[in-house]
């Protein structure tokens, strides 16, 4: 039986989604409380990778259970046996022919940074501390020039390839809200898809504008250069919201 989990983990102890040789990765975790619950190894598949130290809310994840455990009860089938810090939120069955990794239609991710005059033990796991207390209308103003259909070459990691570099963002929003001594944002990214450490490079120019670097983003989609963008924010205020299938039987 195929079935869907939707997965919430703190990234905090993990390298990543991906089973590696050396390092814990929430998929390594997964596939062996999957294996001590059902007494033979699970394959699973997520809707997309995950690096060191990034959060999921919302991961989306496949595999073939037992038949005779009903879809909804892996959750709690599961859930004995994993970590405190990954946790199954819901299972549902799936159609046989599902890819979760090539049928999700958008996907929504949210990167977290504060301005504070000395560091926040409670957000640190959670939240970059900038350096500035950046301007929200112009960090506004990157983030229209972001929304549509382009060619995000710059926007990646080095070294790292894929077949192509265009990508199409729906919403680029930044929120702030008062924490003691000074603000909280939030900067919410969805599109239908994302290039390797694209959304921690896309923060680190919107965070930077605010801050009051020169506008780069322009120059980096009629160039591909990503020397025109800002450095790439850390990995701790990134989080996988949700993963985005247009099926309502699914998960959300």
């Amino acid at each position: 039986m195929k079935a869907l989990l939707l997965v919430s983990y703190d990234g905090t102890g993990f390298s990543g989604w991906q089973r590696q040789p050396n390092g814990r990765t929430v998929q390594q975790v997964m596939e062996e409380a999957a294996e001590r619950a059902f007494s033979r190894p699970v394959t699973l598949t997520a809707s997309g990778r995950t690096d060191a130290g990034v959060h999921a809310l919302g991961q989306v994840v496949e595999g073939e259970f037992p038949d005779h455990i009903p879809p909804a009860k892996l959750r709690e089938c599961l859930n004995v046996h994993l970590p405190p810090d990954v946790k199954v939120i819901k299972s549902v069955p799936a159609p046989e022919s599902f890819d979760v990794t090539r049928a999700a239609k958008r996907k929504t991710y949210c990167y977290r940074a504060y301005y504070a005059e000395s560091e926040l033990p409670l957000f640190s796991r959670y939240a970059a501390r900038l350096k500035g207390r950046p301007d929200v209308k112009k960090m506004q103003e990157a983030c229209a020039l972001l929304v549509g259909e382009h060619d995000f070459a710059a926007f990646r990691a080095a070294g790292y390839t894929s077949k192509t570099s265009v990508r199409t963002l729906y919403s680029v929003q930044i929120e702030e809200k008062p924490i003691p001594e000074g603000a909280l944002y939030t900067l919410r990214v969805t599109g239908n898809g994302f290039l390797y450490n694209m959304v921690r490079i896309l923060a680190g120019e919107v965070f930077a504008v605010g801050c009051g670097k020169q506008e780069g983003i322009s120059r980096a989609f009629q160039t591909g250069e990503r020397s025109a963008l800002a450095l790439t924010m850390p990995p701790q205020g990134l989080v996988l919201v949700s993963a985005d299938y247009g099926i309502e039987s699914l998960l959300p």
